[in-house]
């Protein structure tokens, strides 16, 4: 008895040995087949992606490995066989079932796309990805309801998708907005609310502001200021001019007497535009110097200023084909230079140039100045400049001080500069 257990014990620690050094070669084998792998994906190797599925024929890396090779290579039925294959191998890879529906989409098998689209879901059903694979598939076979139902799901998962989602009805829609709300389904104002970004984004200034007024809560005023630049961005300027003002019509120009604090970064309506690139130009707040009310602003030269570049811009809202007249009082102090500034009117859209002010004075006491301008029959905003008139040779300097107050604009009668 003795002498079998010793034989016992022999043989199981044999196999022990043997089971080991089975497991240390499968290792092995699986190690190398992976780096194998990386190689085949790295060089786009087709020889190495097929030797490391042969060394490892059942893990589903190398499978995966071999059919993003032959993708790349054009041989789309061939990766289709080999993602075949690492489904089988790990069945609950969503990620796996999208490779394999885009791959069968790709060579014509649009049931088989949508076969693999169907497990990445059952796989991934909470997911916003996998809805939103699926989704496309079928928008782009011709089932618009079961898309959008899945499109939907996608953006409810994840509010990323929904812009994306408003984007596709838009455009599935032909810019019908009815359309578009009844595919998107807006349930709540943070949804309205995207939709409003989109359509503003896209200059669609009527739709913006019909859509607002759907809105339950009221719109902060940030929120406002925001669909407004993005109006003005696409140059819905009338548009954008109605949803950035609040309460009572808000003047032609804003801050035209500098009695406001002076805001010289914001874009669109509502306040001067500084120019990042004139350095050069000191500005300030007068209280000491002003033609009325309490401030006038003051603009110091000491050296550069583009000829022909902005200073201080504003945009302002306008009608067409309409006579305007541009009114500002101005004093200058030792104003040395071969171009003088001078303020002018562009379109807003087409930037013709619509009327310009005479020449500033080197020196001279408080005085007003008026010039005319006429907007386009297209115009719906312009945009007065303080610029220089250009001069020769470059370099061209410009020194000395300006001061600007109670800057108006209001309808004109005739085309005349006066002082």
């Amino acid at each position: 008895m003795a002498a079998l257990r010793r034989y016992m014990r022999l043989i199981i620690g044999i196999l022990g040995i043997v089971a080991c050094l089975f497991l240390m070669q499968a290792t092995a084998r699986i190690g190398f087949s992976r780096l194998l792998a990386k190689y085949a994906l790295l060089e786009n190797s087709l020889p190495a992606a097929d030797e490391a599925v042969r060394l490892s024929p059942s893990d589903p890396e190398t499978h995966h490995a071999r059919a993003t090779v032959l993708s790349r290579l054009q041989m789309p039925a061939e990766a289709v066989a080999s993602l075949d294959a690492a489904t089988s191998l790990r069945s609950r890879d969503d990620l796996l079932w999208l490779e394999l529906g885009n791959a069968r989409e790709e060579v014509g098998d649009t049931q088989g796309a949508l076969a693999a689209l169907d497990q990445a879901v059952r796989w991934a059903p909470h997911y916003a990805h996998t809805h939103w694979q699926r989704g496309n598939l079928l928008l782009r076979m011709g089932r618009l309801d079961e898309a959008f139902a899945e499109l939907r799901e996608a953006a409810a998962a994840n509010r990323n998708y929904l812009p994306n989602l408003i984007d596709l009805a838009w455009g599935i829609s032909r810019g019908d907005i009815k359309t578009t709300e009844n595919l998107v389904r807006i349930k709540d104002d943070s949804e309205r609310l995207a939709l409003i970004r989109f359509l503003a984004g896209n200059g669609k200034g009527k739709e913006t502001i019909d859509q607002i007024g759907l809105l339950q809560a009221p719109l902060p005023v940030e929120t406002r200021n925001e669909l407004a630049r993005r109006l003005f961005a696409a140059k819905s300027f009338r548009d954008a001019f109605d949803v950035w003002r609040t309460g009572d019509q808000k003047p032609a120009l804003f801050n035209g007497g500098f009695e406001e604090q002076l805001v010289l970064s914001d874009a669109g309506f509502g306040g001067w535009i500084l120019s990042p690139d004139q350095t050069k130009s000191k500005l300030a707040i007068d209280v000491s110097q002003k033609f009325a009310g309490t401030k006038s602003l003051q603009i110091t030269f000491d050296g550069n200023w583009t000829p022909g570049a902005p200073l201080l811009s504003q945009t302002f809202v306008v009608e067409p084909s309409k006579t305007y007249r541009v009114t500002f009082s101005l004093k200058t102090k030792d104003l040395v230079t071969g171009g003088p500034p001078i303020f002018t009117v562009n379109d807003a859209t087409t930037n013709q140039l619509l009327g310009q002010s005479e020449n500033f004075p080197s020196t001279g006491s408080w005085s007003r100045l008026s010039f005319d301008f006429t907007t386009l029959a297209t115009s719906e905003a312009a945009v007065i400049r303080l610029q220089r008139n250009n001069c020769e040779p470059a370099p061209c300097p410009i020194f000395g001080v300006v001061w600007l107050d109670e800057i108006t604009i209001e309808p004109g009668q005739s085309a005349h500069s006066q002082r």
